[in-house]
Formats: C-alpha cells, sequence, structure tokens
C-alpha cells in the first residue's frame, strides 16, 4: 500500500493536509485522494474541484475532509469484476480508482496510468530447477537468475506481471532457492507480495501448487520462470473469461514443412494432391491460467506435470481452451536459446 499512501487521506483529517497532499501530486496524471476511516474503508475520493465545491457552500479550511469529499465514487470489487469493466473503465478515462472488499476495505488501488491493466489472478512462478543442459551456467546460479539484459530472467517475469496488475506471486523454489530469495525478497521493494515454496523432493512442473495454501483470487497463472516472452496476459486472461474454460494453455504455433507432395488416399484410391504443404501445430508455451477449485484435483506433495492436469480435466470432460501466443516466446534451455535470448532482448519490445 506504501506506493499509494501520497494518493491516501483520513476522513478525520482537516481539508488543509488533504490540499496539501493535492499540491505534492501536481505534475502527475491523477490529481486524486481516497478519503478512508480508521479500519481503511474508502468512503469516498476528494479531487482538487471536489475542495472548490466544498468552499463554494461555505466549508473553511477548519473543516474535516469528510465534509469535501465526493461519496458516489467507481470502484472495483475484488473478484467481482471482468476485463470487458476494465475496458469500460479505460473508454471513461479512469485513471485510479480503489479496489475493495467486499466490506469496502481498500485492498489495493488500480492504477490505469502506470498499468497496462489490474488483472484478478494470483501468479505462480515454477523455480525450482536445476537447468542441467545449460551448465556449467548453472552450476552455481539456478537457471532463472541468468541475466537478460540488465536482468535475470526470473524479474522480466515479475516484471511483466506488475505490469498487469499482478501483486501477488507464488514462486516455488527448490535448486540454489536462496540466490532468488536473496535478489527478489519479499517483493515490498517493488510494491508487491511475494512469497516461496520449497520442494523437498521435485515435485513437476504444477504438483508444487498443491503446497501453496492461501490464493487472493480465484483465478490462479502459473508459468515457468525461465520463460522470455510479452505475452499480453489482460488478452490472456479475457479469452480464459470468455471461454469459461477450467484451465487455459498458452500455446505456441509450430509450422511443418512437407518437402515433397503429399498424397491423400482412400485405400488404393488417391483423393487429393498436395504440393509441398505446410502443417501448422500448436504447442505447449509453459503458461496456463486455471480456475483455482482445479488446484484441488493435484495430489498433494507428488510429482505432477501441467500436463498430467490437462489429461486429467479432459478425461473428467472439462473444458480446456488454447490461447495462441503470437507475441514472443523463447523457452531458455540450452546455451544456444541463453545466446539468442542475449540478442533478441536487444530488438523485441518486452
Amino acid at each position: 500500500m506504501k506506493n499509494f499512501e501520497k494518493h491516501l487521506i483520513l476522513e478525520h483529517q482537516q481539508i488543509t493536509k488533504a490540499l496539501e497532499k493535492l499540491d505534492a501530486l501536481s505534475g502527475e496524471g491523477a490529481l486524486m485522494l481516497f478519503v478512508l476511516n480508521d479500519q481503511q474503508v474508502v468512503n469516498g475520493v476528494l479531487t482538487d474541484g471536489d475542495v472548490r465545491r466544498g468552499f463554494l457552500k461555505g466549508l473553511s479550511l477548519e473543516d474535516e475532509t469528510s465534509k469535501f469529499m465526493n461519496k458516489d465514487f467507481i470502484y472495483l470489487k475484488r473478484n467481482q469484476y471482468s476485463v470487458a469493466d476494465l475496458d469500460e473503465l479505460r473508454k471513461r478515462s479512469v485513471k485510479l480508482l480503489p479496489v475493495v472488499d467486499d466490506d469496502f476495505k481498500l485492498i489495493r488501488i488500480a492504477d490505469f496510468v502506470q498499468k497496462r491493466s489490474v488483472l484478478p489472478i494470483d501468479a505462480v512462478m515454477m523455480a525450482g530447477g536445476k537447468g542441467e543442459r545449460l551448465k556449467p551456467l548453472t552450476d552455481t546460479i539456478p537457471k532463472p537468475m541468468l541475466m537478460v539484459g540488465t536482468k535475470p530472467i526470473i524479474e522480466h517475469n515479475v516484471d511483466r506481471f506488475i505490469d498487469y496488475g499482478i501483486d501477488h506471486i507464488h514462486i516455488s523454489v527448490k535448486y540454489l532457492a536462496e540466490h532468488i530469495k536473496n535478489h527478489l525478497e519479499d517483493g515490498s521493494n517493488k510494491n508487491i507480495h511475494i512469497s516461496y515454496v520449497h520442494e523437498d523432493e521435485p515435485l513437476g512442473t504444477i504438483g508444487s501448487l498443491s503446497l501453496i495454501k492461501q490464493f487472493h483470487h480465484d483465478t490462479i497463472m502459473v508459468m515457468n520462470s525461465d520463460l522470455l516472452t510479452n505475452i499480453d496476459l489482460e488478452e490472456f486472461y479475457r479469452e480464459f473469461e470468455n471461454n469459461n474454460a477450467e484451465m487455459s494453455v498458452a500455446t505456441i504455433p509450430y509450422t511443418v514443412t512437407i518437402p515433397y507432395a503429399v498424397l491423400e488416399t482412400d485405400h488404393e484410391k488417391v483423393i487429393s494432391l498436395k504440393e509441398k504443404p505446410n502443417y501448422t501445430y500448436y504447442s505447449n508455451a509453459g503458461i496456463y491460467l486455471i480456475k483455482r477449485d482445479v488446484i484441488n484435483l493435484i495430489p498433494e506433495n507428488s510429482f505432477f506435470n501441467a500436463t498430467d492436469l490437462i489429461e486429467l480435466l479432459i478425461k473428467m470432460n472439462k473444458k480446456v481452451s488454447s490461447f495462441p501466443l503470437l507475441g514472443y516466446w523463447l523457452d531458455i534451455g540450452k546455451p544456444e536459446d541463453f545466446k539468442k535470448a542475449q540478442e533478441d532482448f536487444k530488438h523485441i519490445k518486452f
């Protein structure tokens, strides 16, 4: 919350204090204060226009902020808004607004000036692998901590989550975990919350979710931490919402070119001929969205891959959707991938 302290004012404070805060916001994109009571309940908003109108009604500099505030304000309730709601807010040029719980206590402030979105999801990153194929680079440092540009691979992904308003991140660690924990810490330096889950034994690509006891949202994003990508997370979530799926898998198109003419036959009869055709398949990108209830299907403290979960959901006749990732994506698994990442980073917009 400390990042938005400058936008908060207590309702019993004099309007002079609010004026000082509004003056300090001069030059920023949103000249607005959120008015709270002592229990952190949002009771109104305050702009310089509200202050002027208050003075015109006869209020004075000695009056409390609560007498000036606008009680009719726009807000979002946690886990009760969609991407369509965010689209509407952008159309209305809303810059800041509070996100509250059912009791109207302030949870966070949605910032449409600094962030691309404010997605109602938790993120989980898998960062426990040894990175055997990248040895000797990973002899003394875990693969997610290898530098791409000016920061580690994992931090690129953390910052992407932040850019889309995701502020609760869980990281599953094992091999040389202290490197990751010492670098990212609890996330407070980035104004987010980072927690860690430790795998005593390898639990596969999604098994460690069973060890996480608290999620803050109804949708969970799971991602391999050694990916470099500029995936549009809002579009991914939008499609997940629209499809009403239990799980969505980001996929990478992979085209196979057959260098010969291909015959389609019915027994001995040729019914078609394609000259050097291309076939496009879609591969798992290692990025998933799942409904929180799906986590109950993951066996506790057992080796379990994301592909196991996909197969289980299909077997249960649950909906698993695909999201074709049209942007940049690279799985940094081999030395040549790491070298490519260094070069691509100079030219790709992340």
